[in-house]
């Protein structure tokens, strides 16, 4: 409208149209941008044909043609680095919220699973896994070995998971599992079908367990209820223990956790 109204040969509005064609080209992509581009050269042609002030004479020249070629450029060149902005912010926000070992979510993003829970306010459960047997594997086959274990628990337990259950790494032998379950029987009942699915595939965890909201209103009291069972219940497991009781079993790691509050 204002090259309609306003322009008169010199002034120059037209070179106004790279705005819109870079904000199309930023928001969408190169081919796009490219067409917006276009979209403007043809839109420059119309209003100076319609404006009054400007000879007939000038509005098909070689300089309204070429007009084309950078509109088009810029807009197809604006697409493509917003494009490729993008892909690399994804690309680096999956990374950060990525296990690079067994690819699942790690810390932060379970984190941040925990308080999408809590948010939407209904019941769920936390499933805390240790490994079993990890150092021993490391120390006689390598821990390449080991790392090939974690992989495959990772996955498995991935696989074994009903949809909307969430599955992360949360240590160096410690998986985390979240699922929309109400009670500490229903949970125990994941645990040991999970233990299950990885025993026969010849690979040991321990679960512990908590329910939100019985054994606990926030992450950390959690955290602590779910890590007390899995203490328990490998301290119950281990084979010193089973042999002495009351000895504590040689070896029995020391559990500590960071979890945001």
């Amino acid at each position: 409208m204002a090259l309609v109204t306003l322009e008169h040969p010199g002034l120059g509005l037209g070179h106004f149209f790279y705005l819109p064609v870079a904000l199309i080209a930023l928001t969408t992509g190169p081919r796009l941008g490219a067409l917006a581009g276009v979209a403007a050269a043809a839109l420059y042609a119309v209003a100076f044909a319609l404006n009054p002030a400007v000879p007939t004479t000038s509005v098909v020249t070689v300089g309204a043609a070429i007009r084309l070629i950078p509109f088009a450029a810029s807009g197809a060149l604006l697409g493509w680095f917003a494009s490729s902005n993008r892909a690399l912010v994804n690309k680096l926000q999956i990374l950060a919220e990525r296990d690079h070992l067994t690819g699942l979510p790690n810390t932060r993003a379970f984190e941040a699973a925990i308080a999408r829970r809590f948010e939407s306010g209904r019941p769920f459960a936390i499933l805390l896994g240790d490994m079993d047997g990890l150092k021993d594997m490391n120390d006689e086959h390598g821990e390449g070995e080991g790392d090939d274990a974690l992989r495959r628990l990772g996955q498995l337990l991935a696989n074994a998971l009903d949809a909307g259950d969430e599955v992360a790494r949360v240590g160096g032998d410690e998986f985390a599992v979240l699922a929309a379950l109400g009670s500490t029987q229903e949970a125990a009942r994941l645990a040991a079908r999970l233990e299950a699915v990885l025993a026969g595939s010849g690979l040991g965890i321990t679960f512990g367990w908590a329910v939100h909201p019985q054994d606990g209103l926030n992450a950390l009291s959690l955290y602590r209820a779910a890590d007390e069972r899995l203490y328990a219940r490998k301290y119950i497991r281990s084979p010193r223990r089973r042999q002495t009781p009351g000895l504590p079993a040689e070896g029995e790691p020391t559990r500590s956790l960071h979890v945001a509050g």
